[in-house]
């Protein structure tokens, strides 16, 4: 242990005290500046988002943009203006997603700079905040429980310096540090302090380029991302062969106008392509961003948004975010007849003696001052393994003392008649802290054992105002909320009752759990409080609910949940909480409110929900495309539809409703298998459609005969196809509001009004030819809605989601 001697009032120092250790000056102000002349920097950029160029090229340069973009240029050439619309619709869509991907970068880069976390560096011997970029070759970067490691580096100073490398090597237990030894990026304090100087900064240290990678913000490597690739590979596969069929049946064996040909074969293979999927699922994920950007919600990984949608377990600290971090003293109770006015001086030199105090001790701190005469000769830094710490002092007339702080229920021996006191205070909610003198040495494994209890210090904690607000959002949403917290069982409990937590008068004391993880994870599933939790059972706690299919969701501040925060399928860390938890972090809420979790979970709700929603629309379209291609060259027919035709009806059934429903409220819990799910609607719903549209088709063919009867053919074909997929969008669009109602309408009326207003119906050249044929193609389209109608409700029995 680092020791420490402080000189008395008179001016000379204690003779049987240990010399005073010199603190490090640090870079003078001028060797800073050279080494940032030289070069010496940590220069590796923090991203939080895709630059501009990357955000430009993955809008722009797609494989299906290719391949819209080559056929827009034929169409140039050989088509009226009308024909060449679905380019445009492209380019539209192209610049919409730049630009929200854009706006979401901007506002997350914003939110970085607020969050980005700033290592203490010594230079000229004073101590001040830089940001991570600002740290030169050599510099003392000085260190608190809780802080993370930025550089590599070799230790300087080290006041009793636990340092946690897990993250980094996968041992869980923590390494004592002394100067000289090593430190390596990536890893963070758990207990104690000191300061490090930088050895390796940049692209040198390897351990930060690698958290540099893993926390950046990326927008793939998500099961909504993975499975619209997936889908568009299928699509792929399925339209070369087919695009080729219809070229072929179109240009050689149909022996028509040839630039009538090629019109029609761009026709059959634009509308194959899901085009506006991957922009609308870009569109929806980056104004998700941005809502939770106004909320002061950074999220660090775009598929964190995805995954808090998924989840149905969320572990909460109680420390920081049930309560408040502040604590305050309600009462000091001496024990065994035990001096009160000494008791405080105690206290008061134990909170002196800890340079980096919890909420706990920095409440001791408030309420007692510190004694002049006392000289700590040695420290225990609290640590969340053990529960306690501890100091020993030189008392000023001669004497030395050690003392104990921490939790009763681990200080005291089962049995003691002062747990039972104490039991009684942690039922009211209040937390209570042992003060023990010990007389062992503080490095002893034992220094608890025989430990005599000497006072209790009574603290209240402070809940939160929106904490049982939010409790009451996820029980609505059945979603389980467990509180797993380092405090006494019985004070969780009752904090966790005052706040109407199902479940809370069944609190368990995890060092009563079983160890074995199928156990439990059953006691897991039946309790909902779990108190004296250490930061390797909060690990493993995550891992026995992930055993059981659960995706869990972590939230915390403190050092001891970095390990659970880095397993869950999504960490949640407080703005105001330790460097570490921000780093492993997937979101960090930035107000320190717990009440923002909520808008974060409805807004994955709304992503996933939508998207999964909307795909349906995209994919039926490109089912029945590629079967109608598909029929067309069995048949050896003429294809029945210009690109104006087509892009008339994408654009009014899925287009512009795809738009407002995928950005419309979704509370629904994101369910798994993306593609089936959405590809067990798409692909009856192109059966019906691509056979109603075709019976149509040539039924009209048979009833229309000169030189008009292809446009009115494609009309009668066009009404049908129209009709069915509003009926696929009517589906979708369900349960109904007044605006989706409205929405469907809208889009019918307006394809009502290319009907009937002579140069929109030469425009899109769609005209009605006489009654039977009209009527007929309704007649078709209502058989097609009923199919569908039934196609759907057997689906939803034979293949459930």
């Amino acid at each position: 242990m680092t020791q420490r001697a402080k000189i008395d009032t008179g001016g000379s120092e204690i003779a049987d005290e240990p010399p005073v250790v010199h603190r490090v000056a640090g870079l003078t102000s001028a060797e800073v500046a050279e080494r940032v002349a030289r070069g010496e920097v940590n220069d590796v950029p923090v991203r939080s988002s895709r630059s501009t160029v990357d955000i430009v090229r993955g809008n722009v340069f797609t494989r299906f943009n290719a391949i819209i973009g080559v056929l827009w240029v034929i169409m140039f050439f050989v088509a009226p203006i009308q024909d060449s619309l679905f380019g445009f619709v492209i380019v539209a869509n192209t610049g919409i997603g730049i630009i929200q991907e854009l706006r979401a970068k901007k506002t997350l880069d914003s939110l970085a700079v607020i969050g980005e976390a700033k290592p203490t560096v010594r230079r000229d011997g004073v101590s001040a905040e830089v940001s991570t970029s600002g740290i030169v070759l050599g510099d003392l970067i000085e260190l608190g429980p809780g802080d993370k490691v930025v550089v590599d580096g070799e230790v300087a100073e080290a006041d009793s310096l636990e340092i946690d490398e897990s993250l980094l090597t996968g041992e869980a237990d923590p390494v004592v540090k002394k100067p000289g030894d090593k430190m390596m990026s990536g890893s963070f304090v758990v207990a104690g302090g000191g300061a490090f100087t930088a050895t390796k900064v940049g692209r040198e240290a390897y351990a930060a380029q690698l958290a540099e990678e893993a926390s950046r913000f990326t927008l793939v490597h998500s099961e909504l991302r993975s499975g619209i690739s997936t889908i568009l590979k299928y699509v792929t596969w399925m339209m070369v062969p087919t695009a080729i069929g219809l070229i072929v049946s179109q240009l050689v064996v149909k022996d028509t106008d040839f630039k009538d040909s090629v019109a029609r074969t761009v026709g059959g293979i634009v509308p194959m392509i899901p085009e506006g999927l991957v922009l609308l699922t870009s569109v929806a994920f980056a104004i998700g961003v941005i809502r939770l950007g106004r909320k002061q919600c950074l999220v660090q990984e775009l598929p964190a948004i995805e995954g808090l949608a998924r989840v149905d377990v969320v572990c909460l600290d109680k420390t920081g975010t049930l309560t408040e971090g502040g604590m305050d003293i309600t009462e000091l109770r001496a024990l065994d007849g035990s001096d009160e006015e000494y008791v405080r001086k105690v206290l008061g030199a134990l909170g002196e003696s800890d340079p980096h105090p919890n909420a706990s001790l920095q409440a001791i701190i408030d309420a007692y001052p510190d004694a002049e005469d006392w000289r700590c000769t040695e420290s225990l830094p609290f640590s969340s393994a053990r529960k306690y710490s501890g100091a020993t002092f030189s008392e000023g007339d001669g004497e030395s003392s050690a003392w104990l702080l921490g939790a009763p229920d681990v200080l005291l021996k089962a049995g003691d008649p002062t747990l039972g006191e104490i039991d009684h205070l942690n039922e009211q909610g209040l937390r209570v802290l042992l003060l023990a003198r010990t007389t062992r040495e503080l490095d002893s494994p034992d220094v608890a054992q025989d430990a005599a209890p000497t006072a209790l210090v009574v603290l209240e904690q402070r809940l939160r105002p929106d904490a049982a607000d939010t409790l009451s959002y996820f029980a609505d949403q059945n979603v389980a909320a467990k509180v797993i917290s380092g405090d006494n069982a019985v004070s969780v409990g009752a904090v966790a009752g005052k706040l109407g937590l199902p479940g809370y008068e069944n609190t368990v004391d995890a060092r009563h759990l079983p160890t074995e993880q199928a156990a439990m994870a059953d006691e897991l599933d039946r309790n909902a409080v779990f108190g004296r939790v250490t930061p390797q059972q909060k690990r493993d706690m995550v891992g026995a609910l992930q055993s059981h299919g659960h995706t869990v969701a972590m939230t915390g501040d403190g050092v001891n949940d970095v390990l659970a925060l880095k397993d869950a399928d999504i960490g949640v860390s407080m703005g105001s909480g330790s460097e570490a938890t921000r780093a492993v972090a997937q979101i960090v809420l930035l107000n320190n409110s717990f009440a923002t979790l909520p808008s974060v979970v409805a807004e994955g709700r709304r992503v996933i929900g939508n998207i999964t929603r909307v795909a349906t629309l995209f994919l039926t379209k490109t089912v029945y495309s590629v079967l109608l291609a598909i029929l067309v060259v069995c048949s050896q027919v003429e294809y029945p539809f210009l690109p104006r035709h087509l892009t008339l009806l994408s654009t009014l059934t899925i287009g512009v409703p795809a738009f407002f429903l995928a950005l419309a409220p979704n509370k629904e819990r994101a369910k798994p298998n993306f593609v089936r799910r959405v590809m067990r609607y798409a692909i009856p719903g192109g059966i019906v459609a691509a056979a109603a549209t075709f019976t149509t088709y040539l039924i009209a063919r048979s009833h229309y005969s000169g030189p008009g009867a292809l446009d009115a053919e494609t009309s009668a074909a066009t009404l049908t196809l129209f009709l069915v997929s509003m009926w696929v969008l009517a589906i979708v669009a369900r349960p109904y509001t007044w605006w989706r109602i409205a929405l469907v309408a809208t889009m019918g009326g307006a394809f009502l009004l290319v009907l009937v207003v002579p140069w929109l119906q030469d425009f899109f050249a769609l005209k009605l030819v006489g009654v039977t044929m009209p009527w007929t193609a309704v007649a078709i389209a209502a058989v097609g809605a009923l199919l569908l109608e039934v196609a759907w409700r057997w689906v939803d029995r034979r293949f459930p989601a």
